[in-house]
């Protein structure tokens, strides 16, 4: 499919994940206009270090309750990537941006009459369901279940059901073309200067704040294959429907063990909180559309790697400073 002169809008340009799309899709050939609270902000600078930023990233000021400055920036574009949602345990500013900033991304594309709008949902539209037989494989046509989500005041989980379902309702109404992305937890190398909330739950246990780990399973996917899936499903004509981009789900027990063998010289927990429960087992899944569309995941061991080697970088997480990968570093 031709790129060249094509403009995208990412909404929510600097964070996490976006900030990989914008650098993905800059590296293609692409036009990008990014939306974000304040084009100025130093923590935006990474996006303007990108390569191919200079000549072809626009960072539009826009607020996803502000349905005029959403309108200028999806403007010209002949695809919306929309990505940017609160992420908040409270459900008063979960919720209500969340929906109203979709609907007014869709509205708004509708108007500038982009080609194709794909939403970023999560795992937690998908799987929080507490009816679904431990057996079953969690794939596109899951739901999580909102009595139980508000009853658990799982609001994250609540606001990207609402969210989706309030996309699927306003693209059909009038006519868009929506296809949807469900990443599970992602990891993988930070472009922005701050840690999200995602990378958190890795870096925790490096630091020595937690001092075990939970009897829980988690899925994982890398940040570089949650972008690739969304442009694969931009580029794709026959793409349509929702996507489960997930590589592997593992036991908390399993992540600190893989962490423990790349970097022993960090005070990685290895009790389990709950010694009395037997292990909890890692659910099936399906990541079987993706890899139709040629996706191909980037093992978790390599997300874990990837992630801590990148909090080093950084300068989140202090550099060992005996051992041999210390030195492989200063050589």
């Amino acid at each position: 499919m031709p790129v060249a002169g094509e403009t995208i809008c990412v909404t929510g340009a600097g964070g996490f994940i976006a900030s990989w799309l914008v650098k993905l899709l800059l590296e293609k050939g692409y036009s990008v206009k990014g939306t974000v609270r304040n084009p100025d902000d130093s923590k935006n600078s990474h996006l303007r270090d990108l390569e191919g930023a200079k000549e072809r990233l626009l960072l539009c000021k826009a607020d996803l309750l502000d349905y005029q400055s959403l309108r200028e920036a999806i403007k010209g574009c002949q695809g919306v990537f929309h990505t940017a949602s609160p992420v908040t345990d409270d459900p008063e500013e979960m919720v209500e941006p969340a929906v109203i900033g979709t609907r007014n991304v869709i509205n708004a594309a509708a108007e500038a009459g982009v080609r194709r709008v794909v939403f970023t949902s999560s795992i937690g539209a998908v799987y929080m369901d507490p009816n679904r037989s431990p057996e079953a494989v969690v794939d596109e046509t899951c739901w999580s279940d909102l009595d139980f989500c508000k009853n658990t005041k799982n609001w994250y989980c609540y606001g990207k059901a609402v969210a989706e379902q309030a996309a699927w309702d306003v693209s059909k109404e009038i006519g868009v073309d929506l296809v949807v992305v469900n990443p599970v937890l992602v990891l993988g190398p930070l472009l922005q200067p701050t840690v999200n909330a995602s990378i958190v739950h890795v870096l925790k246990y490096l630091t020595g704040s937690a001092k075990t780990y939970a009897n829980s399973v988690q899925a994982y996917v890398h940040v570089r294959d949650v972008a690739l899936a969304h442009i694969l499903v931009f580029e794709t004509p026959s793409a349509s429907g929702r996507y489960l981009c997930a590589e592997s789900v593992l036991h908390r027990g399993d992540v600190v063990e893989i962490l423990v063998k790349f970097f022993p010289e960090y005070p990685i927990p290895t009790k389990c909180s709950d010694e009395v429960k037997p292990r909890v087992k890692p659910y099936k899944f399906s990541n079987q559309k993706l890899k139709e569309l040629g996706l191909e995941f980037t093992p978790v061991k390599q997300c874990l790697y990837d992630t801590v080697k990148s909090l080093q970088e950084k300068g989140h997480l202090p550099l060992p400073t005996h051992s041999d990968d210390a030195l492989r570093i200063r050589s």
